[in-house]
């Protein structure tokens, strides 16, 4: 219950400070393209259980359901501003009520997609769903600053699922197994830094520290179509 409480009382202070960075974004999505500023989609949370995650639309109305579920380095689904919030990962930002809300803790497994879960999830890798999704974790940094620039149009849920998943699965386990308020806040430290980074233009990152230990936990997805 007090980390249920700490989480919420963190997230509504993060709202408040971004809340003009928040207002900012979604302005310029109105005026970037018609359609609502919140695209809601479908994850999987904890023990399995599906809820519906927010973020800043970054794409034209009507072409996430008539593409792929994973995003393609200069995909044209998506609007010039709403790269620049993908680039900033200011599209993110909305999870933070799904944190109020208790459907993710600031750092946690990144929450996935249903049909991939049920579709290249081998059974280890289903123990990263027995704590809650995170808005942050080693996977989702390792997508963030290795795996995104290479993913290209030709088949982007077949390239993510073969060649990145493994990875960001393996180091979200890592995570799972060694979760504290201590890790968590390294994760936190981590991921301001690397933004701040890509927001002054650095494209090379080192390594994730947690590597050497994850190598040991990459699974071969089991993904079929």
């Amino acid at each position: 219950m007090v980390t249920r409480i700490v989480r919420v009382v963190v997230a509504l202070l993060v709202l408040a400070v971004l809340s003009p960075v928040l207002v900012l974004a979604a302005v310029g999505i109105w005026l970037s393209s018609d359609g609502p500023v919140l695209f809601r989609a479908n994850r999987v949370g904890r023990h399995g259980r599906i809820f519906c995650m927010y973020k800043f639309r970054t794409m034209h109305v009507g072409q996430h359901a008539n593409g792929s579920a994973i995003t393609a380095k200069d995909d044209p689904r998506v609007f010039v501003f709403g790269s620049w919030l993908r680039r900033l990962k200011i599209d993110e930002l909305p999870q933070l009520f799904n944190i109020v809300k208790g459907d993710m803790a600031i750092v946690g497994p990144r929450p996935e997609d249903p049909l991939i879960v049920r579709t290249a999830y081998a059974a280890p890798h289903l123990e990263t769903l027995r704590i809650l999704p995170g808005l942050t974790s080693p996977g989702t940094l390792y997508y963030y600053t290795h795996g995104e620039h290479r993913i290209d149009g030709g088949d982007p849920v077949r390239y993510y699922v073969e060649h990145l998943l493994p990875m960001k699965l393996a180091l979200d386990l890592a995570y799972t197994r060694d979760a504290c308020l201590s890790y968590d806040t390294r994760i936190v430290l981590r991921t301001i830094r690397t933004i701040v980074f890509v927001a002054m233009g650095a494209k090379h990152f080192p390594d994730p520290p947690e590597l050497g230990r994850s190598r040991d936990l990459v699974y071969p997805t089991r993904y079929h179509q």
